[in-house]
């Protein structure tokens, strides 16, 4: 339909979900995804020979809480002994729509409450962000797998294991004491880390950026911050990441959609009021004495905005940091990024050889980094192999059409000799 895009449909899902959540308890989530759902496909039925409304959020609103009235009357007709319906549904019934103003204050504060229902510590790990991303961010089943790289039929049943723990729980739609909020806090905090990165680097599909989930990701972790009780300094520290990162979200593509590497982009395209605020994040992060990965990961990243141009880039300062991470996290891929930073501080063969043991073959940057660091040696014919198993692994057309340039120029520059 023109003028609504997928991200539209993906976002009011969200809404509605968290909306008839609030209405009708958490352990009605299942109902909650089944209306919300419903109130889509009368959408997409009916928009295209009726036009789209004026206010379309308000109609998919409307239209839900029909089907919500249809659904819990004939509820109350087939199971009148069931406890609850009856005043479940008067109670709904009788609820009135507040103001917009009071609208868009209630789903903030819902929003909220949502991440923290869905991080309940009964809930397995895996079903939390799991329906973290289905139920706050409206993500498909197939688009969870992708992030967890898992099949969908798994993710799924996944899905219906932590709705029927919700449902036997009877668990409340609150915010939790302070005293709980710390370690369901880690688990948002992870939720909207992968929602980022997701955008910032999709990993299906055929766009590379989709900026919409990255700034998705900021509206939320922004209502995180401001809040007294779950302001803490590693939510100040992870806004400040995702705004440096997109400040440079324009320049990461070309007008063609393929990838631009950091030394190729137009830095006076950057947001530099994104910048701005992302530095004042990042120093309202050090007011707690943790140290938490998205501190260090803020801080490269603010090395990188903060430059003038990639020469003045404080290479051996990212080195330091990502020394730092990788003995916080012991991560593969901080380990891959230290070497990249490395082969900058002390020469591509440093890189190469802090690159030889890590347990990434079927990660296609890896390839793409020691394919780098070859054509710097000028060992052109071993820089293309890389590039070749970078190439089919890779699953975006952006990014092979990138490393097919790569594979072009070492070849050039093999043939020029």
């Amino acid at each position: 339909m023109h003028g609504l895009s997928d991200d539209f449909f993906r976002k009011e899902s969200a809404r509605l979900v968290t909306l008839l959540t609030r209405r009708l308890g958490a352990r009605r989530l299942q109902f909650a995804e089944d209306v919300a759902q419903e109130a889509l496909v009368r959408a997409l039925q009916t928009w295209p020979y009726r036009g789209v409304p004026d206010k379309p959020s308000a109609w998919l609103t409307q239209t839900a809480k029909n089907v919500a009235i249809d659904l819990l009357r004939r509820e109350g007709r087939w199971q009148k002994k069931e406890t609850g319906i009856a005043a479940e549904r008067e109670r709904w019934l009788s609820t009135s729509t507040p103001a917009r103003s009071q609208t868009e204050e209630t789903l903030e504060d819902d929003t909220l409450r949502m991440m923290f229902v869905c991080f309940h510590p009964q809930l397995s790990k895996e079903a939390q962000t799991a329906l973290a991303l289905r139920t706050l961010c409206g993500l498909s089943p197939a688009e969870i797998a992708a992030a967890f790289l898992a099949s969908e039929s798994a993710i799924s049943k996944r899905l219906v294991r932590a709705r029927q723990r919700i449902r036997e729980l009877n668990l409340p739609f609150s915010v939790p004491d302070p005293a709980e909020l710390p370690t369901r806090l880690d688990g948002v905090l992870g939720t909207l880390y992968l929602l980022f990165n997701e955008g910032y680097k999709a990993s299906t599909g055929d766009r590379l950026v989709r900026a919409e989930l990255c700034h998705e990701s900021i509206q939320l972790a922004t209502l995180l911050a401001k809040r007294p009780t779950t302001g803490d300094p590693r939510v100040w520290a992870l806004l400040a990441l995702m705004l440096f990162n997109a400040a440079r979200l324009s320049s990461r593509t070309d007008e063609a959609g393929n990838l631009l590497r950091l030394g190729k982009q137009d830095r006076s395209s950057w947001d530099s009021a994104m910048i701005e605020r992302a530095t004042r994040c990042l120093g309202l992060s050090g007011q707690g004495k943790e140290l938490s990965k998205y501190h260090l990961e803020a801080g490269i990243a603010a090395c990188h905005c903060l430059a003038p141009d990639e020469g003045s880039t404080d290479w051996p300062r990212i080195l330091s940091l990502y020394d730092q991470l990788i003995a916080l996290t012991d991560s593969p891929v901080a380990a891959l990024n230290r070497g990249i930073a490395l082969a900058r501080v002390e020469g591509p063969q440093a890189g190469l050889e802090s690159l030889a043991s890590l347990p990434l073959e079927s990660y296609y940057l890896l390839h793409a980094a020691r394919g780098s660091m070859e054509a710097d040696l000028g060992r052109y014919p071993s820089a293309v192999r890389h590039f070749r198993k970078a190439e089919a692994l890779a699953t975006l057309s952006s990014e092979q059409s990138f490393l097919r340039s790569r594979i072009r120029e070492c070849e050039n520059a093999a043939n020029s000799r």
